[in-house]
């Protein structure tokens, strides 16, 4: 029904005014008891597939990327549909707009979004004030926090804002995921490199482990995402980098700057690619992460996800979870529970 009849009626919608009335719609029936029965109806039957993995339980495989839900708003009832993470976010450390409208766009023909957003989100003391609120509504979903810097500040003093955020969401994320792959907010994607990551993740796993000493909890886990236009040289300078620091684990990985895989005839659209056309490229990103860190290195796939079979490629590559968004924007509301219900586990 979501396919045939409603996403048809959705692309008559600028794509982020129909984003924000799905994200409002999802907020509604989560606080609401008949909206949330409505969300499991919708959800159908979730297999239990419950995935240990540093030190926390997922409830199984299928995640929320980074993006669609940039406010922690909907994060609960994404898991009434069946979703076993969300990762929220990206958050920065002041409220920001983000870049010019518009900035998202569909590519139907090859099932893909472009978008050039640009970290929009509300800044990290309203976003805990939130998390604080509605974690209780999620009580077995696992919920990480994407972080990242404003766009204003420069690249030299980008570690004070990772730091800033991890300080202020600590204690309500699950996992902390560091984003330094965005190409919609300037100069971000040089943080990958020699000269800036090694500092970065030094400074951001030694804060992790004094603010867990001081509020006498466990380290959070950390993880890198990375953009998938990467050089095999690119990548190993990055793993060599993370496996040294200690990183817990890697994003494979964030939108794509390369256009030359698509199908459609579309206008030159500024911004990072999603969707279809990224799933080869990511299947062989996370078998070249898998082999090169001899599987020590756990390996969450971004790109591509649509179907059963798509999760099941992720994992025979290496990865350990998945995450969606473009897939959730063109298969709808029940589309982690058919990939669940489908997807049989090795």
């Amino acid at each position: 029904m979501y396919e045939r009849i409603l996403f048809p009626l959705l692309r008559n919608l600028d794509a982020e005014v129909a984003h924000e009335r799905t994200l409002r719609a999802l907020a509604g029936a989560q606080n609401a008891r008949v909206g949330r029965w409505l969300l499991n109806r919708i959800a159908g039957e979730i297999p239990t597939q419950p995935i240990p993995l540093w030190g926390l339980t997922f409830p199984n495989r299928l995640g929320v990327a980074a993006g669609f839900d940039k406010n922690a708003r909907v994060f609960p009832g994404l898991g009434l549909l069946g979703f076993g993470h969300v990762e929220v976010g990206t958050i920065t450390p002041w409220p920001q707009e983000g870049n010019p409208h518009p900035r998202l766009f569909r590519l139907p023909e090859d099932r893909a979004l472009i978008n050039r957003m640009g970290f929009p989100n509300e800044g990290m003391v309203a976003i805990v004030r939130r998390l604080q609120r509605l974690r209780d509504k999620a009580p077995e979903m696992v919920v990480g926090v994407s972080l990242g810097k404003q766009k204003e500040t420069a690249l030299d003093r980008a570690i004070e804002d990772y730091v800033t955020i991890m300080r202020a969401v600590h204690e309500h994320a699950d996992y902390l995921a560091i984003n330094i792959s965005s190409p919609n907010t300037p100069g971000l994607r040089q943080l990958q490199g020699k000269h800036y990551l090694s500092a970065l993740l030094g400074q951001l796993l030694a804060e992790n482990r004094n603010l867990a000493f001081v509020r006498r909890s466990s380290p959070r886990p950390v993880i890198i995402k990375i953009a998938p236009d990467l050089t095999n040289q690119q990548l190993d300078d990055i793993l060599e980098i993370a496996m040294h620091a200690g990183v817990d684990g890697i994003i494979a990985g964030n939108t794509s700057i390369q256009r030359g895989n698509l199908s459609g005839n579309y206008p030159v659209e500024m911004g990072g690619l999603s969707g279809a056309p990224l799933a080869s490229r990511n299947t062989a990103i996370v078998d070249y992460i898998h082999r090169q860190t001899n599987g020590n290195l756990p390996i969450i796939a971004a790109g591509g996800i649509f179907t059963a079979q798509d999760v099941a490629e992720k994992i025979a590559a290496g990865a350990v979870l998945v995450q969606m968004y473009t897939g959730l924007v063109y298969r709808g509301p029940g589309v982690a529970g058919r990939i669940l219900r489908n997807f049989v586990p090795d």
